[in-house]
């Protein structure tokens, strides 16, 4: 039917109020819910506070401050004990990587008070899956705080505002480093022992953090703890020119060749320490020889990579001594039709197309992540009460994708300075480090490389720790080493606390 001449006049009228109406401003929406955990008979009383947290940013025109304008609502999830002094008690800042990753594999993988049923490698859970209490966990020993960064989880750019902005190296420490300073600010935490915790590309990221805090709020960290650790990616990344990680992946290589009996009754130690010894002594001489390695030198080098990796000697020679981690994840179980996992070499899946140099499916994320999912999803709207028609960003490669190194144009992105500018700054800073022997995104001696670069004195080279679990990149999926992490982490937040 037309529209009549006084109705269209009304809808022009009130089109025109609603746009000369501001928005209304972005405000926190935190929900606080109480809870209980048994932890060797003794009960915890615990408050959790979710939600979004509004960051604004100064504004001047014409060099005159023109007030904080919103920015974006980062997904925090917090838990607090019940009756704890402040000034004691320590808090744990925690998030995973990517970039591009939320928070929720530390959440409910190892850390928090609930944790996911996900089953390991030989029995994953099947649908609809579950929660459970987790005896493990951190807060038996440390306040927590999950961050979810800008595009992760429930975390987005306010209305008019550009995601892209957060998603680069630089802005994503200072977004993350401000809500860590807002939430030590607003619950009086300042004289708590403070820690960070981070996972893969989190622990780049936590590294900068602690160079940050303390370069910008003068915030001096007690600990840094590093699971799955990769502070240089040019140790992990398979570019021209680069050989290094044609040697640093050798030992993982030869774990995840043990793990599916490529190295009959050999005891696991024996074979990652000469994996080790060969990627740091005779394999880089190789590398760097080039066509100058005669071919008795070259024989001798590709009987024993091929050894040590468990692929064929043809296949080594073929790629010229250099095996990229993909390739060899879809290479060693060929003749069964089978590729391992990258994230956790004791997973494999079928691979329907037997010729392909690039696996299919990531069996070790693709078997766990729903049960991760629907745990979530589940948790936060049932027992922590918030409510959002937002999806739960678990991991986007949209955002990993677009990530911006701008900082680190012509060279290796790295923290390795920063952290070690950090300890020298603040030589009671402690340092975890977490390292799974099947991991095959951040291997351990990649990590253990870059920890011996560091500048700092010998005095505090005892600041590091290590330790090692006999699984993945997430090494919580396996049951053993979920329960012995969890002791190793609270031992070192016990120790590094100095209270």
């Amino acid at each position: 039917m037309p529209e009549t001449p006084d109705t269209a006049s009304t809808t022009t009228a009130e089109t025109e109020t609603a746009a000369a109406t501001p928005q209304a401003e972005p405000t926190d929406d935190l929900v606080t819910t109480q809870h209980s955990i048994t932890v060797k008979r003794r009960k915890l009383a615990y408050t959790a506070q979710t939600g979004r947290i509004v960051l604004r940013k100064e504004v001047l025109n014409d060099g005159t401050f023109d007030g904080h304008k919103a920015k974006a609502e980062v997904y925090v999830t917090a838990y607090t004990l019940d009756g704890a002094d402040p000034t004691t008690r320590p808090v744990t800042f925690a998030f995973n990587g990517g970039p591009g990753s939320s928070s929720i594999w530390l959440h409910l993988g190892v850390l928090g008070p609930r944790r996911v049923v996900s089953g390991d490698v030989n029995a994953p859970e099947p649908p609809p899956y579950g929660l459970t209490d987790n005896p493990d966990t951190l807060l038996a020993h440390s306040d927590l705080v999950f961050i979810d960064p800008v595009s992760t989880g429930f975390s987005r750019t306010v209305d008019g505002e550009k995601p892209a902005e957060y998603h680069g190296f630089t802005p994503d420490v200072e977004s993350v480093g401000e809500v860590i300073r807002l939430w030590t600010s607003r619950n009086q935490r300042w004289l708590s022992p403070k820690f960070v915790a981070g996972e893969s590309y989190g622990t780049l990221r936590a590294a900068a953090l602690a160079a940050h805090l303390q370069s910008r709020h003068g915030l001096y960290l007690n600990g840094l703890l590093l699971i799955s650790s990769v502070l240089d990616m040019g140790t992990i990344r398979f570019t021209e020119g680069n050989d290094l990680p044609y040697s640093l992946f050798v030992p993982t290589y030869a774990a995840i060749a043990h793990y599916h009996g490529k190295h009959g009754d050999r005891e696991l130690e024996d074979v990652l320490a000469e994996a080790e010894e060969f990627a740091s002594r005779d394999l880089p001489w190789a590398l760097q020889r080039g066509a100058r390695l005669d071919a008795d030198e070259r024989a001798e080098t590709v009987a024993k990579l091929a050894e040590l990796t468990g692929l064929s000697e043809a296949y080594v020679d073929r790629v010229n001594l250099r095996i990229e981690h993909v390739r060899f994840f879809t290479e060693l179980l060929r003749d069964e039709g089978l590729v391992t996992g990258r994230m956790d070499g004791r997973f494999t899946t079928w691979e329907p197309d037997g010729g392909r140099e690039h696996m299919s499916d990531d069996a070790s994320v693709s078997r766990i992540i729903g049960a991760y999912s629907a745990a979530l999803n589940h948790y936060v709207r049932a027992e922590l009460q918030y409510s959002s028609d937002l999806p739960y960003e678990i991991l986007s490669t949209d955002v990993n994708r677009a990530w911006s190194y701008s900082d680190f144009e012509g060279r290796a992105v790295s923290v390795v300075d920063s952290l070690s500018g950090a300890m020298r700054e603040n030589p009671h800073l402690k340092v975890h480090v977490a390292l799974g022997h099947y991991d095959g995104a951040t291997p351990y001696y990649a990590a253990e490389h870059v920890i011996a670069q560091l500048q700092i004195p010998d005095e505090l080279r005892g600041n590091v720790e290590t330790a090692y679990y006999p699984a993945g990149h997430m090494m919580y999926v396996h049951p053993e080493s979920r329960v012995q992490q969890g002791k190793d982490l609270a031992t070192f937040v016990k120790s590094a606390s100095n209270r």
